[in-house]
């Protein structure tokens, strides 16, 4: 607070200023007075002041009168008529106050609690008496300047947030938009009433406002099926114009003979189809398929998984697949994506909107579909990627027959569905069943399902090609069968790493027997007279081991160093399989970064790769597997591109198959 003023000090100013006010009115007696209002006129006495000197007076008096405090209300203060002076008068008399006040020093304190309203103009610790228009004018000026900057910081502030949401805008096709909560944005969803969607589908597929991610679907709600399949999520427009390159045409344009201009495509493997080797990040331990892991996962099944789906693949992958130069996406799904039965652990039907977004990203960036149903009711081989890792219960064992009426019923809503008109120029290949063992199912029980599944499908409208597996059967073996059916498709899948014989075989010979091997067995299998005819090579990979982490099911090691073993003593391998046959055959070597690649190695995994597609190119073309791995580069095409060991556009290659492969003599046969 401010110090008090002494009780003497204020009586003895009193005083002083009252003996002086009175000798005052003795000097100016005889002049007479006026209102303090009235002014000066010209004939008044030649004692009369001039206006600006009235003024000065009249300030010295209220001055006087108030002690330099806030000046009374007039309401509650006596009035008194101004004393009319000279000049020399006023001036004598200013220069007495001033002195007087001059000697008032404002405390700190005072200042600090804003008190000082008419202590303005400080200078040197003393207060000006006549800066109190000054101040106000000060104030003014900082509070217009005050003003102006908060004008300025809100212009900044609007001009950074528009400028983000350009941004954002600009950057949908290579990225989902998502929230400080790392989950999409959903924008779309705003103006869109929850109370459209009725209650008994709150909550369910049909449920937009239940989805993980809504981006570029339709989030009208509907209740509208086809094949007795939801068509929720798809907008009703689409566009056939696009080409995925300048060699080949857009989808509105019939793609013509594949046997004279084959398929360069890539499979988005892992997406609905799990596979521990493809992303073991989702697979915790003793998870070994999507039966185990949807089961450990229990009530947390269905939102980790839809965020699998939204996230591993994007429109960015589509992009992506398109300037590599690949024409084809092949996309692989389960049966769970449509339908689920008594015990089953699976996500029922959440894969399913977003395979048909997928489909739409294809259309977006010209690349054609193969629709791949990779898991089947009761397993088709008994393998991982199935669904479930074990006995096979497709055509076989006590639930044979129900699993196989089970797997017609699916392709009758599958084919209803994909027979509409917008999936006419899209899909060019409609899958039946992959890998169906047929080493281990009878033979005919395969071929009738078959020759069923294919009469269904054409009934219901499809007219895309129809592709069914080879069944590991060998190709020589096809001729014949499964005759008078158009469009019908063998579906081949090549690999040397599976075969205990052909892993040995050293870098020249693998790229070698990729050039004549493969070369005469699409000739044997596309020649009628030698083989089924049409033909397909819809896996593949550069892989030149078996040692990628889980590939061969979950801890079910590996050929290459000798300790493969799925509980089958018929096919396990217990001696290193690599070229040196012994101890020195390294699955750490061979599962290194990429970034430790010799300049060798990589042309050799090139070569390896470009020669494969030289081969399958004598047939009806190729579908690499598989587009995008979390660490196994060597079947993953994404990953591939970026190490350099795949080429920059797969229709313009370095290696067609001549000359014969270099012997890559510094390059270990060990890894």
């Amino acid at each position: 607070m401010a110090p008090q003023e002494s009780p003497r000090r204020k009586h003895r100013d009193r005083d002083r200023d009252c003996e002086q006010h009175r000798e005052r009115r003795r000097r100016n007696s005889d002049i007479p007075k006026r209102s303090r209002h009235q002014p000066v006129s010209s004939e008044s006495s030649s004692q009369a002041l001039s206006a600006d000197s009235l003024a000065k007076l009249n300030l010295i008096n209220q001055q006087e009168r108030t002690g330099a405090q806030e000046v009374t209300p007039k309401k509650t203060r006596r009035k008194r008529q101004p004393e009319i002076v000279n000049e020399k008068v006023v001036v004598e008399r200013s220069r007495r106050q001033h002195k007087r006040k001059k000697r008032r020093v404002v405390s700190g304190a005072l200042l600090e609690e804003g008190k000082s309203q008419k202590l303005k103009g400080l200078r040197g610790g003393y207060v000006s008496d006549g800066g109190s228009d000054n101040a106000r004018k000060k104030k003014r000026l900082w509070l217009l300047i005050g003003i102006v900057l908060v004008i300025l910081v809100i212009i900044i502030v609007v001009a950074v947030v528009v400028s983000n949401i350009k941004k954002g805008s600009s950057n949908k096709a290579s990225a989902v938009s998502t929230s400080d909560s790392g989950a999409p944005s959903n924008s779309n969803l705003n103006g869109v009433s929850e109370s459209s969607v009725p209650a008994s589908a709150k909550g369910t597929d049909l449920d937009p406002f239940s989805w993980f991610d809504t981006t570029d679907f339709n989030v009208t709600y509907t209740a509208e099926t086809t094949g007795d399949l939801p068509i929720m999520g798809l907008n009703s427009t689409w566009d056939d114009s696009k080409a995925a390159n300048e060699n080949v045409p857009a989808i509105a344009t019939a793609w013509g003979s594949y046997a004279t201009r084959p398929a360069r495509g890539v499979n988005l493997g892992g997406w609905f189809s799990l596979e521990p080797f493809i992303t073991p990040s989702l697979f915790t331990a003793g998870t070994v398929d999507e039966w185990t892991l949807t089961t450990a996962l229990g009530s947390n099944a269905k939102s980790t998984l839809e965020k699998h789906y939204a996230t591993f693949v994007s429109e960015q992958t589509f992009i992506d697949i398109a300037n590599a130069g690949l024409d084809h996406v092949r996309i692989p799904f389960s049966y769970w994506a449509i339908v689920t039965y008594p015990g089953d652990p699976y996500v029922f039907r959440v894969s399913w909107r977003y395979l048909l977004r997928g489909i739409e990203w294809a259309r977006k960036h010209g690349l054609r579909i193969n629709l791949d149903p990779h898991g089947i009711p009761g397993s088709q081989n008994g393998w991982n990627h199935s669904g479930r890792l074990g006995a096979i219960g497709w055509l076989n064992g006590k639930d044979g027959a129900l699993n196989g009426q089970r797997a017609l019923d699916m392709h009758d809503r599958l084919s209803k569905f994909f027979s509409q008109p917008r999936y006419k120029n899209i899909i060019t290949f409609y899958g039946l069943a992959n890998e169906p063992k047929m080493t281990a199912l009878e033979e005919e029980a395969v071929l009738d399902w078959t020759s069923s599944a294919y009469t269904l499908v054409r009934k219901n409208g499809i007219t895309a090609n129809v592709v069914f597996g080879d069944g590991f059967m060998g190709l020589e073996n096809w001729k014949g069968k499964l005759t008078g059916m158009e469009g019908l498709v063998l579906d081949v899948h090549q690999y040397v790493i599976f075969n205990s014989g052909q892993i040995g075989y050293n870098h020249a010979k693998k790229v070698d027997y990729a050039c004549s091997g493969w070369t005469e067995q699409t000739q044997i299998s596309m020649n009628v007279a030698t083989g089924f005819g049409p033909t397909i090579f819809a896996e593949w990979s550069q892989a030149d081991t078996d040692c990628a982490p889980n590939l061969n099911n979950v801890g079910a090691g590996t050929r290459w160093e000798g300790n493969y073993n799925v509980g089958d003593a018929a096919t396990a391998v217990t001696k290193p399989g690599c070229p040196t046959k012994n101890s020195d055959c390294s699955c750490k070597s061979a599962n290194a970064p990429s970034s430790s690649y010799s300049a060798a190695y990589k042309q050799f995994l090139q070569m390896f790769a470009e020669a494969q597609m030289t081969s399958f190119e004598e047939g009806w073309g190729w579908f690499y597997w598989t587009w995008k791995t979390e660490a196994a580069t060597q079947w993953s095409y994404q990953l591939g591109l970026a190490a350099g060991i795949l080429p920059a556009k797969a229709y313009a290659r370095q290696y067609n198959c001549t000359p014969n492969a270099p012997n890559f003599s510094g390059i270990p046969e060990t890894y």
